[in-house]
């Protein structure tokens, strides 16, 4: 069921997945899995609740996923993050077999915020690893840079 209103409705889950996160003390990142146009699986950064440096939305989206499902195998699944995947999250997406990701601010943008980002881009990942996994950016980035606004007003930022 693809299209740019559920593809926007897919986002908007995961930015409202991510604002919750914020709320809760946790960084302005997001992803939302979806399968044959339903959500599978939608999560935010766990980093810091989790004392778990790989607790990033999409990984914990891909587990949460993988646990629903019952396999590691997530072909035919669209990935929705608010921001570029970094080069761990990247990978992992490749490794589910994940079809396509969506993806609204740029590693830069976070980088930006403070976060010790390593600036690979997701066109870099797959052009180097001969990825098949199909990238869409900067899908509703201002909504997605608006995530990083709401993140910086909050009193108790943390980066990693």
């Amino acid at each position: 069921m693809p299209g740019k209103a559920n593809d926007a409705r897919f986002m908007r889950l995961a930015i409202g997945k991510a604002r919750d996160g914020v709320r809760r003390g946790q960084t302005p990142f997001g992803a939302c899995i979806v399968r044959a146009g339903r959500v599978v699986a939608l999560s935010h950064n766990r980093v810091w609740k989790n004392t778990d440096i790989t607790a990033h939305a999409e990984i914990c989206a891909i587990r949460e996923a993988c646990r629903r499902l019952k396999t590691v195998e997530l072909s035919g699944c669209i990935i929705y993050s608010t921001c570029e995947p970094c080069p761990m999250c990247f990978s992992a997406c490749h490794w589910a077999n994940i079809s396509k990701i969506v993806y609204g601010a740029r590693i830069a943008d976070a980088k930006k915020l403070g976060f010790d980002e390593l600036t690979v881009s997701n066109a870099a990942m797959k052009r180097m690893g001969g990825a098949g996994i199909r990238v869409q950016k900067d899908f509703l980035r201002n909504d997605c840079l608006e995530l990083f606004a709401f993140w910086k007003k909050k009193g108790r930022r943390r980066v990693y």
